[in-house]
Formats: structure tokens, sequence, C-alpha cells
């Protein structure tokens, strides 16, 4: 589907201008223009991406939306991009995403406000480029753009060690994409010279070949998701982020490298998809089981819910390489969920920082009795994040849980302990939390909610309600197009 309009353009570019127009506010002292501008960018970059879920036809095949034109022609580089069911929902969850950040961020950041909020704007096109891109090259700028605006972020705005985490994550993250670009390399030769990732999915490689391309790729997303055991940036990287940090790289950054195995691993090295997949679920099941017991065992709520994200994005490397539909669309539900709860509980964690000045879980207890609406919204998102059903947590768990008994009755049954974890952590947390006497004085001292935080929480809120109580427009745009993926991978690749 060709669109006349360039919407994909419009979702990445728009957010993009708009933040290089707040970073030309410059000083503090226009802070208020910098906010009502950044505002202003945010919502307008997310009412650009709804024509794409209302304009997208669930029943066709292929990219839609499509926009092509020359960008390096003498390298055969094209400026092409296009969605399918695969990426369509990303679009405006990121876009979503970045309204909700720049709200919550609205009084809480007082210095370098037209940095802040411009590093957001930028970062949301950026990471929707990487959804919407169908060149590789433009893939990888996309891709490798992300790590500047989420580095700044978290250098400039975080904790007390906040250079060692953003470091860490900017050296994770680029080193393992050096070998997805080594590959894109390998596999641009092989084509005779094209960087169309839609005819990467053809290429006749040998099994070898397609090892070598698969492992160089796992370990650009394998990092990216992140996968046990190359994990250990994530809690350094959210435990020093601004709350705004932790919300975007776990509700949108976390999923370029689920994204990632869906349009390049699974659909250009099928047989080696198929060879290494009992690595792939070993490494996945560790994740689930290992990661939510070291979650069980935090005292610091942001390593708590950052831990419970890599066993929450196991269940999606798990979903996808079971190679079933039920499997397959689970793992892409559970990456939608997670990025409302995930945002929603480390937005909840961010509005007790704001009063209290600590993380820890021991200096809270008893939040319920001055907090009562907060109290309600945090036990509903702890619940989602445990998966109860009738909230979107529920959906995505149980179609890979499904999913997993129909390939394997034992990793069935591992990968469903997942859900007594997800319960233990989630609900211990509550009790520590919410319920109780009130613990001390600063909690004596507490103010609920004010008008601004109910209103991006209940936003939260009502699309967690919403996803597990009617998750159907989700399944039905995603179907066609994860059937014709499992198709395209069933069908070796290998030259005859």
């Amino acid at each position: 589907m060709q669109s006349t309009i360039p919407y994909l353009s419009l979702a990445i570019w728009v957010p993009i201008v708009f933040g290089i127009l707040v970073l030309a506010v410059g000083s503090d002292s226009k802070a208020k223009l910098a906010r009502h501008l950044s505002l202003l960018g945010s919502l307008v970059s997310f009412l650009f991406t709804l024509p794409l879920v209302d304009q997208f036809d669930s029943a066709a095949h292929g990219m839609q939306f499509v926009e092509k034109s020359a960008w390096i022609e003498r390298f055969n580089v094209f400026y092409h991009l296009g969605i399918d069911g695969l990426s369509l929902w990303f679009i405006p969850l990121t876009a979503f995403i970045t309204f909700i950040v720049v709200v919550a961020g609205w009084e809480v950041i007082e210095k370098r406000v037209s940095q802040y909020m411009g590093a957001f704007l930028i970062l949301s096109g950026v990471m929707i480029g990487v959804f919407c891109a169908l060149d590789a090259l433009l893939f990888y700028v996309f891709f490798e753009a992300t790590l500047i605006p989420m580095f700044i972020i978290i250098g400039v705005w975080g904790g007390p060690r906040r250079v060692y985490a953003a470091l860490k994550f900017f050296l994770y993250t680029l080193l393992g994409s050096l070998l997805m670009l080594v590959a894109l390399l390998y596999l641009y030769a092989q084509s005779n010279g094209s960087f169309d990732i839609q005819t990467w999915h053809k290429l006749p490689l040998t099994l070898y070949g397609q090892i070598l391309v698969f492992l160089a790729f796992l370990m650009a997303f394998a990092v990216k998701v992140p996968m046990w055991p190359v994990h250990t940036w994530l809690p350094d990287a959210h435990v020093e982020a601004p709350t705004g940090g932790s919300v975007v790289l776990a509700a949108i950054m976390l999923k370029l490298g689920g994204y990632g195995f869906l349009r390049f691993s699974l659909p250009i090295a099928p047989d080696a998809s198929h060879y290494l997949s009992g690595m792939m679920i070993a490494l996945s099941l560790v994740a689930v089981i290992y990661i939510g017991l070291v979650a069980l065992v935090q005292a610091d709520m942001k390593k708590l819910v950052a831990y419970s994200s890599i066993a929450h994005m196991g269940f999606v490397t798990l979903g996808f390489f079971l190679f079933g539909e039920m499997a397959v669309q689970g793992g892409l539900m559970q990456m939608i969920s997670h990025g409302f709860v995930s945002g929603a509980m480390f937005l909840c964690i961010g509005v007790l920082y704001d009063r209290v000045h600590s993380r820890e879980i021991a200096s809270y207890g008893g939040v319920i009795n001055t907090m009562p609406r907060f109290a309600a919204l945090f036990v509903l998102f702890s619940l989602a994040n445990a998966g109860l059903p009738g909230t979107s947590g529920f959906i995505g768990e149980f179609l890979v849980i499904l999913g997993s008994v129909k390939y394997n009755f034992w990793i069935g049954l591992l990968a469903a302990t997942a859900l007594i974890l997800g319960a233990a952590y989630s609900l211990w947390l509550v009790k520590r939390v919410v319920f109780g006497e009130v613990a001390n004085d600063d909690v004596a001292a507490l103010t609920d909610l004010t008008s601004r935080e109910f209103f991006m929480l209940s936003v939260l809120a009502i699309a967690v309600l919403w996803m597990g109580v009617y998750p159907a427009p989700f399944t039905d745009a995603m179907q066609t197009s994860v059937t014709d993926l499992l198709q395209h991978v069933s069908v070796s690749k290998i030259p005859q």
C-alpha cells in the first residue's frame, strides 16, 4: 500500500523538528516556552500516528504506507519506509509514551529544561524510524542514533553514578551493534549491492552463513532486549536515569531488540533460527526464572522493576523462537503491554521519589494512608506487572505459555513459573510500600497525586485495562504479518 500522505515521515520528523526547536529555546529563563513547545510537539507527533492505526488494512499482505526515495544512489541506499502488523503498534506507542514523559517532567525538571525535553522528542523520532525503516543502512543509522539522546539523558539528569551508568549503557550497545554492521555489509555483498531488507529475506544463504549472520544480529539485539547474560547494563541505567529516561528505556528502547529479531534474524536466517532455537529458548527461560528470583531480593524499587523488565522480555524472546502463531503473537502483545505497564511502574516510583528522595523499599510503608489515589493506581499497575487477568500483562504471558505448552509441555511448565514469580515480587513490593501502618514521618507527610500526576497515570491505567479487556485490535492487526513470517521461516532457504 502506497500512501499519498507521508504519515511515516511525519511520525519520524515532526518530533525531531520540534526537538530541535525546543533545543533552540536554550536558557532556563525560557523554560516555560520550552515546556509548552515540547507538549505541543509530543501531542502533534502522537496525533500524526493515529491515521496509521485507522487506515491500516489488517488483511493485507506485505508493507503498507510505503515511502521510497533515493538517499545515497551510488551505493544503492534508499530512504525506504513501510510498516506491517509487526511494527504498527510500536509507532503510536512510542509517540504516546513521549507525550507522557513530557507531562511527567513538567515540574520535576528545573535545570536545562529545553535540553531535557528536546532530547526526548528527538529520541522519539529516531526510535519510530527504527520501526519504519525497510533499508538496512537507514535502520542501522536510526538504531545507533537512539544511543546519543539516551546517553545524554542518563549522563546529565541521572543520579550520583550517572556517568558510569551512561558509559556502560553506551559501550554495551555500541559493541553489540558493530557486529550487526559486519552482518549488514556481508548481506549487502551477498545481495549484489542491495540494502533492501525484504530482498535479504529471499537470499539463499548456506547454513554456515546463516549461523554467522544470526549470531552477529544476536549480539546487537540480545544486548538491547536485554537477554541474559548481557543484561547487566540495564539495572544500572534504570537506577541512575531520571524518571523519564527509565520510562522510555523500559517502554520503548528494549523493544528495538525484540523487533530486530522479527525483522532480521528470523526471516533472513530461518534455518539458523531453527538450528539455534534450543539455545534461544534456554537463554529466555533463564531470564524468566533466574532474573525473576533476582527481582525478589531487590531492596531498591527501580532495580526490582528493572529486573522484572528483563524477565518479561525473556517471555518475548521465548515466544519468538517457538515458531508458533500463538507464541509469536504473545511475544508481540507482551512487548506492547510491557510498554504501558513498565512505563507506569517507573512513573509511580518517580512520584514517590520526588516527595521522599529515596527509592529504597525500606523507606516506605503505609503509603495508602496518605496517598489513597496513588495507592489504587500503583496496586493496579503492580497486578498488571504480575499478569493479572483483565489487565494487558495477562494477554501476552498467557499466549506465550499456551504456545510453549503446545511446543513442549516442560518448556510451558517452566515458562508458567514466571506467573508465580511475577506475583511474588509485585505483591511483595505492594505489601511493603503501600499497605500497613504509616512507617515513618516521611510517609506521614506525603501528599496525594497532583492533577498532572493523576492525569498521566490514569491515561496509562485506561490503556492497561483496555488492552487487557479488549485485545482484539492489537491481535487482529498483527495476525496476517505473523502468519506470513512463520510461513516464510518454515521454508528452508539453503540452496539445494
